[in-house]
């Protein structure tokens, strides 16, 4: 079965969970598209200039998940991803692994409104804010970052209005996405409901 499906929402809502397992389960490769913006907001640290960094970006960049986990990571992958050029310079990326044979999940921020409007699945990802920073602060502290609750809402926050802000692909549900919030659901029920979606997508298309 050869299906792209799209998976956007906010930080910390789960959408990278649901699409870890979503492509388990359909034996669809997997990319998380964050990782692209990070790998190269994590170069711009190091000193590269943001769009170089862009478009010399190699699969080594983004291989180390965990190094990229990071709070300011995560700052400098926002701000390089609100620059129309960085975006630009990974859209051909993001599409030639969409149409991959086999099928393929991606996750990210603008991938069923801009990245594969055409999916044939899209889901748009959420969870309240208040949750939202309860996940991503336990997440942080276990992985030995000191940081507090308060912190990590305000990071949050500013993201949220980062990406939905600017001018290039803000991020927003696709008019045909179907909506999920997981503020009040287990990894489990929010798994199996997009699922459920995925599968009804793919009947569509027998």
């Amino acid at each position: 079965m050869s299906l792209t499906v799209a998976i956007d929402g906010p930080a910390a809502a789960g959408k990278g969970t649901i699409a870890r397992a979503v492509a388990a389960h359909f034996g669809f490769a997997h990319l998380d598209t964050g990782l692209l913006y990070r790998a190269v907001g994590k170069r711009t640290l190091e000193g590269k200039d943001a769009l170089e960094a862009a478009e010399t970006l190699q699969p080594e960049h983004y291989a180390d998940a965990e190094a990229l986990r990071s709070p300011d990571v995560a700052q400098a992958a926002s701000v390089v991803a609100a620059m129309p050029e960085i975006r630009t310079a990974l859209v051909n990326f993001q599409r030639a692994f969409a149409r991959r044979q086999g099928g393929a999940v991606l996750d990210g921020r603008d991938i069923g409104t801009v990245i594969c409007p055409d999916a044939e699945a899209k889901l748009f990802v959420t969870a309240s804010d208040a949750v939202r920073a309860e996940r991503r602060h336990k997440e942080l502290v276990g992985k030995g970052h000191d940081v507090s609750l308060d912190e990590v809402s305000a990071d949050l926050s500013e993201r949220d209005r980062r990406d939905s802000a600017r001018a290039t692909a803000p991020m927003t549900a696709a008019g045909d996405a179907v909506q999920l919030d997981t503020s009040l659901m287990t990894i489990e029920e929010a798994v199996q409901a997009a699922i459920d979606t995925v599968a009804r997508a793919a009947q569509k298309q027998e």
